[in-house]
C-alpha cells in the first residue's frame, strides 16, 4: 500500500522531467492534501513503483 510520508530523503541530483496535464494535476492534489513538496510526491511515487515492480515472465 502506498503511504505518503511527511519526511522523505531529499535528493541532490537535478533531472528535468515532463508530465502530462492529468498526471500533474493528480500529483498537485496529493501535494496540497498531505502538505508535502511536489518533489517529495514524485520521489515517493517512483520509489514505490520501483519497489513493487514485477517483470512479466520471459522478459528481460
Amino acid at each position: 500500500m502506498f503511504i505518503i510520508k511527511k519526511r522523505f530523503k531529499e535528493p541532490n541530483i537535478l533531472k528535468p522531467i515532463r508530465f502530462n496535464e492529468e498526471l500533474l494535476e493528480r500529483m498537485m492534489k496529493l501535494k496540497e492534501k498531505y502538505g508535502v513538496s511536489f518533489n517529495s510526491i514524485v520521489l515517493q511515487c517512483c520509489e514505490y513503483a520501483l519497489d513493487n515492480f514485477k517483470e512479466k515472465s520471459g522478459e528481460t
